[in-house]
């Protein structure tokens, strides 16, 4: 009864009990009693990337801040130092520790690049002076000068113009499709192909082939009396045979040569170039929706322009070194459309006219020069766009 009679006085007074956190304020006749204040839930705000950055950017600055590189610089503020005898030696001192170090690094560069400068100096540019030399003479024991008599000889000849032309069309033909077809297969590669392995195998055997092999086996497959007949004349019936190396598809099996043995190097490298492409640029724009296409020509063709760059190069000093294949193939004079600037050459040296061979080979290195000079600005401009 006590208690009771002190709660109903507590009430009459205008006094609040028993209130449970979070509750109104309870009012009396007399005054309003505050509760204690209630820390409320913070609301977690989720903002995107632009909106933080751009919160970032428009954060507000300190005031009366001056950065240092707006500052003014006074004469108090640049240090003088003055003309002793002890900084005059201790400056001459540390001039001769430069001058030891640059002279001991170029020693340490010069004795490293000595030998092979000495190498392409005597066997590179010597020879190249001479041959540019005995391309104004007579010839190499009559060493009258004969001005461009050489070159008017040389691109005047109907053999030296079909030469270019055969070996201009089979380097334009072959050298794309060693590496649009690398390429396409390195791509292959790359996927979850089952039997991979095998097929990388399949066409890194040539590399491992002699020449001589290979020339046997096209020799086999190509030849009148070949494989390539028997299969034709099995499936379709027909006893007409076609000698492939002595007609107008000779360049073409020249072509299937070429690319079946270097593909495989060529695949190599683009493999190499494929795999060391970072994983999360790939991800993350297949994460924002672009298809395998848009990867491939957005971000996977950047990073493989320089080794696309390399195997065209590469590509294109091989294919004018065919004459190997070609020449074990038909000899010194093989069928018109296989006649390469390499027979006119070696023909040439064998009749030991070698005032139109030094001319003819002076020609054909301004063209490789004007060939690679485009290709390095080409792959010079779409660099420079990529990094735009």
């Amino acid at each position: 009864m006590d208690n009771r009679n002190n709660i109903n006085q507590l009430n009459n007074k205008g006094e609040v009990i028993g209130v449970r956190p979070g509750s109104e304020a309870v009012q009396t006749d007399k005054k309003e009693v505050k509760l204690p204040a209630v820390r409320e839930r913070q609301m977690v705000q989720v903002r995107t990337a632009e909106e933080a950055e751009e919160a970032l950017i428009n954060r507000p600055k300190p005031k009366n801040v001056t950065p240092l590189a707006m500052q003014k610089l006074t004469p108090k503020d640049i240090p003088v130092f003055e003309d002793t005898p002890e900084r005059r030696e201790k400056l001459q001192v540390r001039k001769k520790r430069h001058f030891k170090r640059k002279l001991r690094d170029w020693g340490i560069f010069t004795g490293y690049l000595t030998p092979s400068l000495a190498g392409v100096m005597v066997f590179f540019f010597l020879p190249l002076i001479m041959l540019l030399k005995t391309s104004f003479q007579k010839s190499p024991t009559n060493s009258d000068f004969v001005g461009f008599r050489n070159y008017e000889r040389v691109l005047t000849n109907e053999a030296f113009i079909s030469a270019s032309q055969n070996t201009l069309t089979f380097a334009l033909i072959s050298v794309p499709l060693a590496v649009i077809l690398a390429l396409l297969i390195a791509l292959l590669l790359n996927t979850g192909l089952p039997g991979k392995s095998l097929f990388r195998s399949f066409l890194l055997n040539p590399m491992m082939v002699p020449v001589a092999s290979v020339v046997l086996i096209w020799q086999v497959f190509f030849s009148y009396n070949g494989v390539v007949n028997g299969i034709a004349a099995k499936i379709f019936d027909s006893p007409e045979k076609i000698d492939w190396l002595k007609s107008s598809y000779a360049q073409v099996v020249i072509m299937l040569l070429f690319l079946w043995k270097n593909l495989g190097y060529n695949m190599v490298l683009f493999l190499a170039a494929l795999n060391s492409i970072p994983h999360e640029i790939l991800e993350s724009a297949a994460m924002d929706g672009a298809g395998p296409l848009k990867r491939f020509f957005s971000i996977k063709l950047h990073y493989l322009s320089p080794t696309i760059f390399f195997v065209g190069i590469m590509s294109l000093i091989n294919s004018f070194k065919i004459f190997r294949e070609v020449y074990l193939l038909t000899g010194d004079y093989p069928f018109d459309n296989l006649y390469m600037l390499q027979h006119f050459m070696n023909n040439s040296f064998t009749h030991l006219d070698y005032s139109k061979l030094s001319a003819g080979a002076i020609v054909m290195c301004i063209v490789m020069i004007i060939i690679v000079g485009g290709l390095f600005f080409a792959e010079s401009k779409f660099d420079s766009d990529v990094e735009e």
